[in-house]
């Protein structure tokens, strides 16, 4: 089969010709149909998370939100069946056993094995997954539509869930790339008011068509007093890498708001406690979904809730989609066809 392989950080990924996986017990095997590329793949390969790196060996198959019909079943799987089109999540694998899966926290595993980071994923022709763990995708949305949902949707829907926002809230969304173009969508089907920020035009007009109900340049050096001229926002979610997205947010905040931390700079925020005590700000961080989380927003995608936007390339082209993403001009989310 064909896959695109990191075989050492900081390097192109290498397209080469390797094995198909066969199923072991308990397990699948999916032909990709298709496979959206995440920020984390692009940290990943460049080594920037020296935690997850501790954990990872090269060379690897990158991709973790993955489309597929079901080609073969291994031993003890009664469902999903041949032909089925399933998809696979950044949980590859969690024990059931640990105090945060009794807690409904599977995403918090101890012993979790992970999609594209510690198993093969889907930028590849044919992918291996856990039966238990891969979800059906419901009839109507498209490989290419459905693949961000698993891992983009579901962080950004349970980040807005912990986050406990209400219907007539205000909240703000920045970064209007694969997560927030989503967000947006997601908040504004749970009754937010959403306010969408970015510096690209592009990406606010995108923000506008999928109701927000403002957009604002993130660059803006008024913003402050623009949200505050609104009463401040109940909510900021950041989906932004960027930490000036950071600072924006947490000044977007009325007293008692509630910063979001889904974006991953590279540098430590810095955060005055005198700030938060002040304001009485409460901070949440979310990390990726529950498949019980997941199945909520392929429900919401059914209801046609929310749409995710994407653009299409063949495997080959990852390495250009990679550097697409460090520019800051892919609209929505990149998506794979191997």
């Amino acid at each position: 089969m064909k896959a695109a392989l990191l075989r050492e950080y900081k390097t192109p990924l290498s397209i080469e010709d390797a094995a198909v996986p066969r199923p072991g017990p308990g397990e699948v095997l999916l032909r990709t149909e298709a496979c959206g590329v995440c920020h984390s793949d692009l940290h990943l390969a460049e080594g920037d998370w020296p935690q997850l790196a501790k954990i990872v060996k090269l060379p690897l198959i990158l991709g973790h939100e993955i489309v597929g019909r079901v080609v073969e079943t291994g031993p003890e799987v009664a469902a999903p069946l041949v032909e089925d089109r399933v998809g696979v999540p950044w949980l590859h694998w969690t024990c059931g056993e640990c105090e945060f899966c009794r807690e409904g926290r599977e995403n918090l595993c101890l012993r979790q094995a992970i999609t594209g980071a510690t198993v093969d994923g889907g930028y590849a022709e044919f992918v291996r997954a856990r039966a238990s763990h891969v979800l059906r995708v419901p009839d109507g949305l498209g490989p290419e539509e459905a693949a961000p949902l698993f891992c983009a949707g579901v962080t950004v829907y349970r980040a807005l869930r912990r986050a406990g926002i209400r219907s007539g809230e205000r909240v703000a969304i920045f970064g209007i790339g694969g997560l927030g173009h989503l967000a947006v969508q997601i908040g504004a089907a749970l009754g937010a008011r959403i306010s969408a920020l970015d510096v690209g035009a592009t990406k606010l007009e995108l923000a506008q068509a999928l109701g927000a109900e403002r957009v604002l340049d993130a660059r803006d050096p008024d913003l402050r007093a623009k949200f505050r001229a609104l009463g401040g926002m109940h909510c900021a979610l950041v989906t932004s890498a960027a930490r000036a997205a950071y600072d924006a947010a947490l000044g977007s905040l009325r007293r008692g708001g509630t910063l979001v931390v889904v974006g991953v700079p590279p540098e430590p925020l810095a955060i005055p406690p005198m700030v938060l005590v002040g304001g009485e700000f409460r901070i949440v961080a979310s990390a990726v979904g529950t498949r019980a989380d997941l199945a909520d927003v392929l429900e919401l995608a059914a209801a046609g809730k929310i749409r995710c936007r994407t653009e299409t390339y063949p495997l080959g082209d990852v390495n250009d989609v990679f550097a697409a993403m460090r520019r800051g001009s892919i609209q929505g989310r990149a998506v794979l066809r191997p």
